[in-house]
């Protein structure tokens, strides 16, 4: 077996472990195996288990409620799991007058970012699970076929069978559709005893929308600078920080070594990433370069990754082959039996999903390859790059 190739910043995680283990949960240190990799968690942030988005496309909603529950947590205010369905039910109409306004030449269907949510908290505040499931369609687990579906074909309604000019209608009946599907949001409940709104809730938690700020990495905008990222779920055009690569995986590591997490937004399309494996892989030996043996051994062992670079990363946004499709959230980091750098990073799929309860382990040059954008509290990025973004 060879020996792997450190990249600059696995080496400059190395020098930084003081640091990096600076913050340990009580699960920190902890040696875990998979297949033939040993993993020790470094860094192991306090975040509830993996829930299951089943058959939506709203991975969005889910790998930031994650990330606000655990931002929960840091701030001393316990363990609450907030309502993914919440946001989903207000941020379908806002995508829905988007799509009208642009007669239809604008994203529409399921797919959404993190300021999405931080958007819809900001205007509307949020709710417990247990106050709001949006399950009225009569299942026990998410699906949205259908309601994806009534919505899509509403709209094209709308927009297709439209006289000279569009009803005052059409948003009520919309809404009703959603309310039908998920359910009205409650404007006041009970919790632990209390009463709230879902406004007054937020307001209790402590929890400021405006403490968050979204970053990525290309060299087609200028660095440092703010512009809107070019892909397909960002149908709000909101705005992006643009730093270098180098500085993007140091803010990671800050944050995480300082005990914040990170909502992550990044291609899951490889071949070389298996949630049911628990790995995503940069291997240097590409998947269509392997033999079928070599395909049936990729998650068995350690093997040496590719070195990335922006020039590398840029080309494969560019090329389409890097492509935003998922978001998770990352809650720790882990070192393998050689020193290889991974993020410990939830996914969506339930605690069953796999063998590490819903978790997989990325490797340090597959997320800097294959990071589209991270959403980071303000004070989980270095003051030195802060004051470079006017921060």
């Amino acid at each position: 077996m060879k020996k792997r190739k450190f990249t600059l910043f696995a080496v400059v995680a190395l020098m930084l472990s003081v640091s990096l283990s600076a913050f340990k949960s009580p699960e920190a240190s902890k040696t875990e195996t998979v297949k033939d990799y040993v993993f020790t968690r470094d860094i192991d942030l306090p975040v509830l288990p993996a829930k299951n988005q089943a058959r939506t496309g709203t991975c969005w909603s889910f790998a930031t409620v994650s990330f606000i529950e655990s931002e929960l947590i840091r701030m001393g205010k316990g363990e609450h799991d907030i309502s993914e369905m919440f946001f989903v039910r207000y941020v379908y109409p806002e995508k829905a007058d988007r799509y009208v306004r642009f007669h239809g030449n604008v994203n529409f269907w399921q797919g959404s970012l993190s300021h999405d949510v931080m958007k819809v908290a900001a205007e509307n505040g949020f709710v417990p699970d247990e106050v709001y499931q949006g399950l009225e369609y009569g299942m026990d687990k998410h699906n949205h076929g259908e309601l994806a579906a009534v919505l899509d074909g509403f709209l094209e309604g709308v927009l297709k069978r439209r006289s000279t000019v569009l009803t005052e209608a059409w948003p009520e009946a919309y809404e009703s559709i959603l309310d039908a599907y998920l359910g009205e949001v409650p404007e006041e409940f009970s919790y632990n005893g209390l009463i709230y709104s879902p406004e007054s809730f937020m307001s209790e938690m402590g929890f400021n929308p405006d403490d968050y700020v979204e970053l990525t990495s290309f060299n087609h905008h200028p660095f440092h600078e703010k512009f809107v990222l070019e892909v397909p779920d960002n149908w709000a055009h909101a705005l992006y920080y643009n730093l270098p690569l180098e500085e993007l995986m140091e803010v990671m590591n800050y944050a995480l070594s300082n005990g914040f997490t990170i909502a992550w937004d990044g291609d899951v399309s490889e071949r070389t990433f298996s949630h049911r494996n628990g790995l995503a892989l940069l291997p240097k030996k590409t998947w269509d370069e392997r033999t079928e043996q070599e395909r049936e051994e990729l998650f068995e062992t350690p093997q040496e990754e590719k070195s990335v670079t922006q020039e590398s990363r840029q080309e494969s946004f560019d090329n389409f082959s890097t492509t935003d499709d998922h978001l998770m959230h990352i809650t720790g980091t882990a070192t393998d039996q050689e020193g290889a750098l991974y993020y410990l990073t939830k996914n969506s799929y339930g605690e069953d999903s796999n063998e590490l309860d819903g978790f997989l382990y990325m490797s340090e040059p597959y997320v800097m390859k294959k990071t589209i954008a991270i959403m980071v509290h303000k004070n989980a990025i270095p003051p030195a790059i802060r004051t470079k973004l006017g921060l």
